[in-house]
């Protein structure tokens, strides 16, 4: 008996699309990611939701069954496909990133796409592996703010940031993953096949809208996504991912480029405060959640939010608050941090 062909592959092979991806799917890969990138493309690609692939195209690749973190198993369509084949090549990772190892065969494959000029997309953790082939050096990565320190300690020759959603250099497009995958594939397909199937895809999707590549990551701090000011929403997004860290205001203003003076002054134009009072009241404030969604004791959360014992934790929390960890824990509207 012949085998069917994988409807995927066979209408790719007809070469009308004008958004071409192929999209490396690896073990424990993040499910949401993935198919939100994916779904977007869909959608854009049929009317009707139909999903045949007429105006985008995809390749779903790999080397065999694959498992999402949350269980899922999927079989990819193919072997990895000639790069030339495709506008781009995405990586989707997965849950594996704090691994310093890779498969040859796909750090081979990302290299053989660079030398041909295919850029890179890191959906999700995929940017881990694509800069695990040598592939970033040198250049700016944009990652899940969760993710931010695993990636800077491992790729230090890399500039990560976690104050957007995506970043598109051109020869490589970098992504914090999750919802985000989807805005990046709406970016993709408003480029290549136009706004009106950009908007197709967002009306099927139920969404009012896509986000630029510059709205800023969900922050536990949600202040932070309505800050004018660049540069105080970057050393914000910097704080709120080293709370267990000593801060210096001469150390952050040098990251950012600036006097401690002037990153004062626009800490006070913006918010109200010095940067090292907001620090630490991000740290009293990352306490309370912890305290209301965790039965940690009082000084293992003092020492996970950067003070160094639990009396002084406790100081500062009532400073804030006007009541102990304790009494906190459990008043009524102890969620509301």
């Amino acid at each position: 008996m012949r085998a069917r062909p994988v409807p995927s592959l066979t209408a790719f092979q007809s070469g009308t699309q004008k958004l071409r991806v192929g999209v490396v799917v690896l073990d424990n890969f993040t499910l949401n990611a993935f198919s939100g990138f994916v779904d977007a493309l869909r959608l854009a690609a049929d009317t009707g939701g139909r999903s045949r692939q007429i105006e985008c195209g995809w390749v779903i690749m790999g080397k065999g069954p694959v498992r999402a973190s949350c269980g899922l198993s999927i079989s990819p369509d193919a072997l990895p496909v000639d790069p030339r084949r495709f506008d781009y090549v995405a990586v989707a990772g997965g849950n594996d990133y704090p691994t310093r190892v890779q498969p040859a065969w796909l750090t081979e494959y990302l290299w053989e796409a660079d030398k041909l000029g295919i850029p890179l997309i890191g959906l999700c953790t995929g940017t881990f592996n694509i800069a695990r082939a040598g592939l970033m050096d040198g250049r700016t990565a944009c990652v899940h703010w969760n993710v931010h320190e695993y990636f800077a300690e491992q790729f230090p020759k890399v500039e990560a940031i976690s104050d957007r959603i995506f970043l598109d250099v051109g020869d490589r497009i970098t992504c914090a993953g999750s919802t985000g995958s989807q805005d990046l594939a709406l970016h993709l397909i408003n480029r290549h096949c136009g706004a009106e199937k950009a908007q197709q895809s967002l009306r099927h999707m139920v969404l009012n809208d896509r986000r630029d590549a510059s709205s800023p990551q969900a922050h536990f701090a949600s202040e932070i996504r309505d800050l004018r000011d660049p540069i105080v929403r970057r050393c914000a997004t910097i704080m709120e991912q080293n709370l267990d860290t000593p801060f210096l205001t001469e150390s952050l203003a040098e990251e950012v480029g600036l006097s401690s003076r002037q990153l004062s002054r626009r800490f006070q134009a913006s918010l109200g405060m010095t940067p090292s009072r907001y620090f630490r009241s991000l740290r009293v404030r990352y306490g309370a959640w912890r305290l209301v969604h965790s039965t940690a004791p009082v000084s293992t959360i003092a020492a996970e939010v950067g003070f160094v014992d639990a009396s002084h934790f406790q100081r500062e929390f009532a400073k804030q608050y006007q009541m102990t960890p304790a009494k906190y824990r459990k008043s009524p509207g102890a969620s509301l941090v």
